[in-house]
């Protein structure tokens, strides 16, 4: 299993709780973050994308400038970047900090039209997504490359800067996410993982069971897809302080934000997150879905909670159905770096 962390990358301090506001996303304290990571266990961290975000690359690069194994899994847009370029861009730093990148393609929604951007319907997203993979691959693997595609065109282009190659790892590893068929369609046959966000284990197990049969239905021509996981981790000594403060974080979440609608979120895979706690509250052993009718997109709508022993079974738990990449989180996310980081880890490794 691999263990990757999360950096915030946010104009506004607070992000989920954060209580760090002075600097918050200053060189120095996103390094500090990294290097905590590097330091109690992380592979690394994701680190997220989206108009109104400080550049997601740029800060990607600083930071493996100040780390030694810190591996950051930068988010892209397929829309915000030309495929030639970003394939550049990618190499270069890849080759620079000597194999550590890792890229979380991104299609989901964003404002488009701040960046000169427009897209169609879902369908068309997506075939668009397929394209800028399939031709990066290429530029990273291939010399004098030429693609005509409904999306995107190069003539033969070769990448200068190639990526760092290692048995198995012909180039950083592409990590993708979507519930909708048309993206699951995209992630069977041109990513390298998929991610999942925090659902219960049988929807995890349904998922995986239809990505398989695509793969077989649609011709995949890489080595298998694999699996991720991305949830927050609320982590105390016993199961009962950790579900005290699990429950008075999401108590101070209803008093400052007020219930959020179903509406609030339009993606698939977080209409099915906010959906989950139409089941109950807790679901399985310990994955807490009430955080989702307060607000807390993504990871933050659904969370594991529990003792060390207790997150760490139920993380086995994804395993067993075939999940071997994890990205965690919590806040403070100074204090729970090195909280979830000594305390859970070891019990996972």
């Amino acid at each position: 299993m691999s263990f990757l962390w999360y950096l915030p990358n946010q104009v506004e301090p607070g992000h989920r709780g954060d209580d760090t506001v002075q600097g918050h996303n200053g060189i120095d304290r996103l390094t500090e973050l990294a290097r905590l990571a590097e330091d109690h266990g992380w592979e690394g961290a994701l680190i997220g994308t989206g108009w109104g975000r400080p550049d997601t690359f740029t800060v990607a690069t600083a930071l493996a400038a100040r780390t030694t194994t810190f591996q950051p899994l930068t988010a892209i847009r397929p829309g915000y970047w030309h495929p030639a370029h970003f394939a550049s861009a990618a190499s270069t730093l890849d080759q620079l900090t000597g194999g550590r990148l890792l890229i979380n393609i991104v299609s989901g929604q964003d404002n488009l039209a701040a960046y000169g951007d427009s897209e169609g319907d879902q369908p068309q997203r997506y075939a668009r997504t397929k394209e800028f993979l399939q031709l990066v691959r290429r530029l990273w693997t291939e010399e004098d490359v030429t693609y005509a595609g409904e999306y995107f065109a190069v003539t033969g282009s070769t990448v200068a800067t190639r990526p760092v190659v290692r048995p198995g790892r012909p180039h950083p590893k592409l990590y993708f996410g979507g519930a909708s068929d048309a993206a699951q369609r995209v992630a069977a046959t041109d990513a390298d993982v998929q991610l999942f966000w925090g659902e219960p284990l049988d929807g995890i197990a349904a998922r995986i069971a239809r990505l398989r049969e695509l793969e077989n239905e649609l011709g995949r021509e890489h080595p298998p897809l694999e699996f991720g996981l991305r949830i927050t981790t609320l982590v105390r000594d016993t199961g009962e302080q950790a579900w005290a403060d699990a429950e008075a974080k999401v108590a101070r979440m209803a008093e400052a934000q007020g219930k959020r609608d179903g509406l609030w979120f339009r993606a698939e895979g977080q209409q099915r997150l906010l959906a989950l706690a139409e089941r109950g509250e807790v679901l399985d052993d310990n994955l807490y879905t009430a955080p989702g009718k307060y607000g807390g997109g993504g990871a933050g709508t659904t969370w594991l909670v529990g003792s060390p022993d207790e997150v760490a079974k139920s993380l086995r738990k994804y395993r067993e159905l075939g999940v071997t990449h994890f990205i965690l989180s919590d806040t403070p996310y100074r204090e729970e770096t090195v909280r979830i980081g000594d305390q859970l880890l070891p019990l996972l490794n």
